[in-house]
Order: structure tokens, then sequence, then C-alpha cells
């Protein structure tokens, strides 16, 4: 095979891959995934959205999203949460926390901080047995789908 073929076949493996785990995240949404949506319109305040690693990214797209179609939000990296910027959250505000394992030290430390709070929390994670999992008010469970790259680092 040469270059121009490996490429192709790469590139062609790699959306294959990603609408599979499209699909399974497709067959997962439920009643979570509506007690979200509405939990989020009818949000007072600001979606705070927090993650670490990976999560943090798609955090911040979530919250690039939000903003531009007219909802309040705001990026809080999870490290700098437990460093003083939890003070930023409001009564009215609702918290989202991504975290594919639930179980980053980091992510462990916030949670039951934010709980504390009386926020609402919602968590979007691929493992329904975490700690995230377990502890949000509100708990969506994606997929724990392969990555797309050819080491599948998660």
């Amino acid at each position: 095979m040469n270059e121009h073929q490996k490429i192709l076949t790469a590139g062609k493996r790699a959306l294959k891959m990603e609408a599979h785990a499209l699909q399974e995240l497709e067959n997962r949404l439920n009643e979570s995934f509506v007690s979200a949506v509405k939990c989020v319109a009818k949000c007072e305040g600001q979606v705070v959205v927090s993650g670490i690693g990976k999560s943090a990214i798609i955090a911040q797209k979530i919250v690039a999203t939000f903003i531009s179609t007219g909802q309040p939000a705001v990026f809080m990296h999870a490290a700098d949460a437990l460093h003083g910027d939890l003070g930023a959250i409001r009564k009215e505000d609702v918290v989202m926390v991504l975290s594919k394992s639930g179980e980053s030290p980091e992510i462990k430390a916030l949670i039951p901080l934010v709980k504390t709070m009386g926020n609402t929390l919602i968590g979007i994670h691929a493992n329904p047995k975490s700690t995230l999992a377990e502890i949000v008010d509100i708990s969506i469970e994606m997929p724990d789908s392969p990555e797309a790259c050819p080491n599948n680092f998660r």
C-alpha cells in the first residue's frame, strides 16, 4: 500500500469509528439528557462547565456553543476551581462536569464541593459506576468508545 492509500485508509477508518461512536451516543440518549436540557434552559445564571485533560478542551467547546446560542456560560478548569475559582460560582448557576472516567483526582475533589454549594450538578461521563456518576444530580452516560487515533489514548 502506497502513502496515498495509507492516508485514505486511515481517514476512512477514523470516520467509521467516529460514526459508530455517534450511533452509540444516539442509542444512549434518555431521560437524563432531557433533564439536563431542561435544567440548562431554565438556568437563571450561567452554566459553568468544567473538566480536566481532554474533557476540559471539550468543556471549552461546549461553553463556546452555549454562548453562540445565547446561553450564558463560562469554562472553569477543574484544577483552577480547586485553587480558588469556585468563588465565581453563584447559587443560580448550573454546573456541568465532564470526565470520561469520572474518577480523576481533581474531579473527585471538585464535585463534593459543588454539591455543598447547592448548585444543580450535571455530570457527563463514560463510567456509570464512577464517583462523578453517583454524586451528580443529573448523570449523562457517554459510550466508552475507542479513540480514533492509532494509539487509542484515553
